[in-house]
């Protein structure tokens, strides 16, 4: 069913092995066509299904996860259990994306339905409405955090934790975060493992975690069973009760796992690889960038070259001259921008993160 049409009656009767559910992304009616057609309604339900969520990418087409009830139940259970106990939950999130629809499933597990951040609400009237007594939490991705710390930060002090996740979030908006007193907790995963499951760092329990060839693995009891109508994808995949998450990261000695993001979003740049999110994050801290997404081009002499699109801040106007030597004395030469491009806005997915296909069409061929 479309995310707007979903019930917590719906969710719960998924959750306790009733009739399956399907959850298709938000967005204009082709993008909902499109998403109806991967879930193959004339063919039987892989076995086991109870959720079946279809994702939108930016690298790619959306494809429907297949979940388990026990896998969403497990998550939900590791996440409490890391957060110091259920609480009450405030939804600032679209449901048509798993960290969504993940605060309807920690919320209906413990009891307690979510409050709704309704459209146009401030965050304060949102918390106003929670119930009175205990924990209380909410999910968000850095942009909202951004913009909840620029207006309203006291409300998200209400919260014992704000989980933080969707998207790389950069160290200098935690860091703001945390001075004003706001408990963020930063959050990886994917709708492939029933929503976030790994928290600061660090896998919840049960949780596997580990790289292989640069890239990141994920196992445990929150895993998918694979992907509606594709079994290939799935074997690919889905292998040895491990995940291939197709995302870049290292662990270090004492088991922290941080994330470079996507290896297909790797810049090679003069035989350098350039990570996209580093770059973002150091053009964020100029005083003249509001926000920023990184990719590459085809380069004849570099092999690819870092194009930046940067929205000003306000009453500014970014200057490559200025961004190179930013970038480069906090990452190196290699990673500082050689094309850069002034957009009003970053386009986002229905889930929160960068659309970067749609920054990519959007921007012109040619150096500026």
């Amino acid at each position: 069913m479309p995310a707007a049409h979903l019930a917590d009656a719906d969710l719960r009767a998924a959750l306790d092995g009733g009739r399956p559910l399907a959850v298709l992304p938000a967005g204009p009616p082709a993008v909902v066509d499109a998403a109806r057609a991967l879930l193959r309604p004339d063919e039987p339900l892989e076995p086991g299904t109870d959720l079946v969520v279809v994702t939108s990418g930016s690298t790619g087409s959306g494809r429907g996860v297949l979940l388990p009830a026990a896998a969403l139940r497990a998550s939900a259970a590791a996440t409490h259990d890391r957060l110091g106990g259920p609480g009450s939950w405030l939804l600032a999130l679209p449901v048509s994306a798993i960290a969504g629809l993940q605060v309807l499933c920690r919320a209906a597990l413990a009891g307690r339905p979510a409050t709704r951040l309704e459209s146009g609400e401030t965050l304060t009237g949102a918390v106003a409405r929670m119930p009175a007594g205990g924990r209380r939490y909410t999910s968000m991705v850095p942009t909202q955090l951004r913009r909840a710390l620029d207006a309203e930060p006291g409300a998200l002090r209400a919260f014992d934790a704000v989980l933080v996740g969707g998207a790389a979030a950069d160290p200098a908006l935690l860091d703001r975060a945390r001075a004003e007193g706001v408990a963020v907790v930063t959050t990886y995963g994917m709708t492939e493992t029933a929503g976030g499951c790994v928290y600061d760092g660090r896998p919840l329990d049960g949780v596997g975690v580990r790289v292989t060839d640069g890239g990141i693995d994920l196992a445990g009891p929150t895993l998918a069973l694979g992907y509606r109508g594709d079994p290939q994808a799935t074997a690919a995949a889905f292998a040895d009760g491990w995940f291939r998450t197709r995302d870049a990261g290292a662990l270090a000695a004492d088991g922290r796992l941080t994330v470079h993001g996507r290896l297909d979003d790797v810049v090679i740049t003069g035989g350098v690889n350039v990570a996209p999110t580093a770059v973002e994050a150091a053009l964020r801290e100029h005083p003249d960038v509001a926000d920023a997404v990184v990719l590459g081009r085809p380069d004849p002499e570099w092999g690819q070259r870092v194009v930046a699109a940067v929205v000003p801040s306000p009453g500014a106007t970014p200057d490559l001259a200025a961004l190179r030597p930013w970038v480069s004395e906090r990452l190196g030469a290699p990673a500082a921008p050689r094309e850069l491009h002034l957009v009003a806005a970053v386009p986002l997915l229905h889930t929160g993160k960068p659309d970067r296909r749609a920054v990519a069409a959007s921007i012109p061929q040619g150096a500026h």
